[in-house]
């Protein structure tokens, strides 16, 4: 039975997704925090938590648009990683990470001070080590039964904190309110820098946007709520907090709100706070450390991260390499003795960075203008660019009143990103980004038909030239008013000028006129339309791409010669720039013998799968006697309930034939347990062998994927590799060019 693509039922109301934003945010830094921003801004704190609320408001606005463009998991990363490219991607995926394992450490020492409640010389960092790995353990294993257990911590924490709230308030004392701001307004910045770390969940709504009902309403106005719910208790809190207890005695607790609550509600309100605060610092870690698995994910699926991390374990299916890498860091953060407060604040900054290039994206998005972005919520016209641009601006500038200590390891952090992307990522993941499309103020277009249908066909060697061309020929045959352009290239160093190089290059000019001469007679024989292009210049792969884009064409057919090039090249120095660049099908073609004969097309879920099984079609129509199989290797299935193997992939050549019109064909279905080795003997007996690219990720990695190549060195008859036009944004500079050229 044909594959189909999964969708995801969108179930969850405004309720539920205000539910799970506010789930996230109702957490340990109510607890923990009071005392140390205390000591920082005195009762002015309160306003430090407005202030971390109000940057987080137009941080969910910007989100929302995100998410509802661009629903996939993985959330800020994702969205700037697909906006402005690898290198901020990993800035970010870095950042986020970090930012949820400096804060898993926080979490842990804040239960461990809440624990000396009961013992006053219980080692704090012993008791966090020994729940921080508990936790890791647990998640290392799964638990059916996280989620509902997170909704009843929840419910639990809500009830506390409107206890301590709705007595509290009546039993604040002005006079402890005095002096309100005694630090000055730079500690209070300061401050709402600390306390950002309570804010940095409610972006999970953002990753639940394919899950919600009319996102384009519902999505916004939850996470608007889910951040105003919280900052409304935050500062009630610490109204109640520093109007209850004086600013010293409130600093010097350990168990801060439990000392508060004591105060008017006595023994039995301490307990609840105390039982408040070590649910709410286990649950806020618990989710930390999911979602730092889940980040892992999304960079590893970008390639950015290696897939190592993300190897699911065989027996509790869990991303166990992940959560274990993730624990351990955030052991060692608690066992080296970071402070609390500066855990916090590393943790704020990671976010703060990453809300800041989220604002960012957005007018990437905007302005580059690609057409899958499409959000059920936009940002109205009163409130874009003015939002993205607040919202960034306001995100560097409480970073910019954080402390040294903190700057200096945050500031590390991104260095790691950057470092990362030099030595890894910048070689494994494919840059898409879109800023260049931002700068010049549009998408660059794919090629468009213009009415023809025109193949363009690199020719150097006299050996292969007549073949290429009778292949280009099949594929024009099938297009009304099809043309083939054949291009020479002579290249000069960059110390020639180009004039020059046609002034002092007779001999090589005269085999280029003589070379292309021979095509046009070719041409007249197979009685095909051809166009004759002599070009000097000074990288062969340039000029090809420039003729792609100056005739606006379908297809490019490349020689190739079966073996792997040296010095970084996987298939050919101008052979990779031109496979990766091109904005139009490529063909790369092995030359065999001159007849096509019997042809086969190797038939997979691979995207350019039907591209390969049409070319196939292509050659054997055009040329005599030529008969077409379409073969698909399927592995052996152990399960008895699963499908036959041989009806799988019968079904899925049927597919890919109707998908592609061919209704002449042989269909081969092979059982094998070993795929790889099955095709490579499948093939052997056919002329001609036609292979829909495996992969489009980025030239170092392999630009067709194992297989095809594997068949392509291999085989002696002839070998077409075929890949489908790749879009390629403007970068940085050409974008410039382009704007200032305008």
């Amino acid at each position: 039975m044909a594959n189909e693509s999964q969708e995801l039922a969108r179930d969850l109301g405004f309720l539920e997704a205000y539910t799970i934003g506010v789930g996230t945010m109702i957490g340990a830094g109510i607890f923990v925090l009071p005392g140390i921003v205390a000591g920082s801004a005195g009762p002015a704190s309160m306003i430090s938590f407005a202030i971390a609320g109000v940057v987080s408001l137009l941080t969910a606005l910007s989100l929302s648009e995100l998410a509802t463009g661009m629903p996939k998991a993985g959330g800020s990363y994702y969205y700037v990683n697909r906006a402005m490219g690898t290198f901020f991607g990993s800035i970010v995926g870095w950042a986020m990470w970090s930012g949820l394992m400096f804060a898993t450490a926080f979490y842990m020492l804040g239960f461990g001070q809440y624990l000396t409640f009961f013992y006053g010389d219980i080692p704090v960092a012993g008791m966090a080590l020994i729940m921080a790995a508990l936790l890791v353990g647990l998640n290392y294993r799964g638990t059916k039964e996280t989620g509902n257990f997170q909704n009843v911590i929840v419910v639990i924490l809500i009830g506390f904190i409107l206890v301590f709230v709705t007595f509290g308030v009546f039993n604040v004392q002005w006079d402890v309110l005095r002096p309100f701001n005694p630090q000055g307004w730079g500690a209070v910045a300061s401050t709402a820098a600390t306390v950002y770390v309570t804010y940095i969940g409610f972006e999970v709504i953002a990753t639940s946007a394919e899950e919600i009902k009319n996102p384009g309403r519902n999505l916004p106005l939850a996470m608007i709520a889910s951040v105003l719910t919280p900052m409304l208790f935050y500062v009630l809190v610490m109204l109640v907090s520093t109007g209850v207890l004086p600013v010293d005695e409130l600093t010097a607790s350990f168990v801060p709100v439990a000392d508060v609550a004591r105060e008017y509600l006595g023994t039995i309100g301490a307990i609840m706070m105390v039982l408040g605060a070590v649910l709410a610092t286990v649950s806020s870690a618990n989710a930390s450390i999911l979602s730092a698995a889940r980040v892992n994910f999304a960079m590893g699926r970008d390639k950015i991260l290696s897939d190592w991390l993300n190897v699911v374990h065989p027996k509790f299916r869990t991303p166990g390499r992940a959560i274990v890498v993730t624990g351990i860091v955030i052991l060692a953060l608690i066992a080296i003795g970071v402070g609390i407060e500066t855990l916090a604040d590393v943790a704020s900054f990671s976010y703060l960075i990453t809300y800041a290039l989220v604002h960012v994206a957005v007018i990437v998005m905007r302005r580059a203008g690609p057409a899958e972005y499409d959000p059920d919520f936009k940002l109205p016209n009163w409130a874009y660019p003015a939002v993205p641009i607040i919202g960034a601006v306001s995100c560097l500038a409480v970073v910019a009143f954080m402390r040294p200590v903190v700057l200096i390891i945050g500031t590390g952090v991104i260095g790691v990103g950057i470092a990362w992307y030099l030595l890894y990522a910048r070689s494994h993941a494919p840059d898409k980004s879109l800023v260049g499309e931002a700068i010049a103020g549009g998408p660059a277009s794919l090629s468009s038909t213009n009415g023809r249908y025109r193949v363009v066909v690199p020719v150097s060697n006299p050996n292969t030239q007549r073949y290429l061309l009778r292949l280009a020929a099949a594929t024009a045959a099938g297009h009304d008013n099809a043309e083939i352009v054949a291009v020479n290239v002579i290249e000069v160093p960059q110390q020639t000028a180009l004039a020059q190089g046609v002034q002092y290059e007779e001999e090589r000019l005269k085999r280029q006129q003589e070379l292309l001469a021979n095509v046009r007679d070719f041409a007249e024989e197979l009685d095909v339309g051809v166009r004759t292009r002599a070009i000097v210049g000074r990288d062969v792969w340039r000029v090809v791409l420039n003729v792609i884009e100056d005739e606006r064409a379908q297809e490019v057919i490349l020689g190739w010669t079966g073996q792997r090039k040296r010095l970084g090249a996987v298939l050919g120095s101008n052979i990779d720039q031109i496979v990766s660049k091109a904005s139009c099908e490529v063909t790369l073609v092995k030359t065999g013998d001159d007849a096509v004969g019997n042809a086969v097309a190797l038939v997979g879920e691979g995207p350019n799968a039907p591209l390969g099984a049409r070319r196939a079609h292509d050659f054997v129509t055009y040329a005599d006697g030529a008969s077409l199989t379409l073969l698909n290797v399927q592995p052996p299935v152990e399960d008895d309930d699963a499908p036959d193997p041989e009806t799988v992939g019968q079904q899925l050549i049927d597919r890919v034939a109707q998908q592609t019109g061919i209704e002449t064909y042989e269909s081969k279905v092979v059982v094998a347990d070993n795929v790889r080795a099955a095709l490579l003997e499948a093939v052997s007996p056919y002329d001609t062998i036609c292979i829909g690219s495996t992969r489009s990720t980025s030239v170092t990695q392999a630009l067709f994927g194992s297989i095809p190549e594997k068949i392509g060195a291999e085989s002696e008859g002839t070998v077409a590799i075929v890949s489908g036009p790749q879009y390629r944004p403007r970068t940085v500079s050409e974008a410039i060019v382009e704007r200032l050229s305008a």
